[in-house]
């Protein structure tokens, strides 16, 4: 048993409700943050992610935290249990809770990741009661193609939920596009203002090569591992993969056949 206060990170970055979302999306390109707290004064009110900022034009570009935030899904106290919490993310379908003081005052006083939970349950020796990730990968895979014009893979993004997508050539799998890659690329209105020569830019000028992949044997722990080390959401579940001599969990390129997620990792954990 372990609660929510002894895996959290404490004092974590926050804006104001009054920040202007220009400062949010800086901040989310300089830092590796999923989502960043919103409050008023020390009161949480609110949770911006990276596809709350998928959602902001040129023409918003004065617009303020208020305005963009989106309402919490899951909401931590430092005594939670770990477990309970990590239940209540899968059931929501988000990866992080902020935490607060208590309930009644909302006093932000830290936030806490799937990932955080994921490393609680590796280093503590609990096992996972599936055994390779063949008994829980999804089969069913939203792709894009190298060629797409990123206005198309954000759409995509903001339809699915997904925040990352395995890229795709001549029907084998070369790389992984996600959100972070888009922000930090400064393409990251283009969503909100198609025409044809502010959407021109391809995948392949965006996404990362080459990308950490799974087989269907591969153990739910060494898929825990390497979620916790390489900080990645997703990872494509492959056959015949061509792997990096110096980087041999690293293919140039493989024929995709699922993938896994941390929800589902995470779910193996919870027996």
């Amino acid at each position: 048993m372990s609660n929510v206060g002894e895996i959290m990170t404490s004092n974590p970055v926050s804006v104001s409700v009054d920040t202007y979302a220009t400062k949010v999306r800086s901040i989310f390109r300089e830092e590796w943050f999923r989502s960043i707290p919103v409050v008023s004064g020390e009161r949480l009110e609110g949770l911006i992610t990276r596809g709350c900022m998928m959602n902001i034009s040129s023409t918003k570009s004065s617009i303020d935290a208020r305005g963009i935030m989106e309402h919490v899904k899951v909401v931590a106290t430092p005594d939670m249990d770990t477990a309970e919490l990590a239940k209540k993310l899968i059931k929501a379908d988000t990866v992080q809770a902020p935490v607060v003081e208590s309930t009644e005052n909302m006093r932000l006083v830290g936030i806490v990741t799937v990932a955080d939970i994921l490393k609680k349950f590796l280093y503590n020796g609990k096992k996972p009661k599936n055994q390779t990730l063949a008994e829980i990968a999804s089969e069913k895979v939203v792709t894009c193609g190298h060629d797409d014009l990123l206005s198309k893979v954000w759409s995509k993004m903001d339809v699915t939920g997904f925040s990352g997508l395995p890229v795709m050539k001549k029907r084998k799998m070369i790389g992984i596009i996600t959100r972070k890659d888009i922000i930090n690329s400064g393409h990251a209105r283009i969503g909100r203002e198609s025409n044809e020569s502010k959407s021109s830019i391809r995948v392949e000028r965006v996404m990362k090569t080459p990308p950490v992949v799974v087989t269907p044997d591969t153990s739910v722990r060494e898929a825990a591992e390497l979620i916790v080390e390489h900080d990645i959401g997703r990872i494509p579940v492959v056959k015949n993969p061509v792997y990096v001599k110096k980087e041999p969990r690293r293919a140039r390129e493989a024929d995709l056949i699922g993938i896994v997620s941390r929800e589902d990792i995470l779910g193996s954990y919870l027996n």
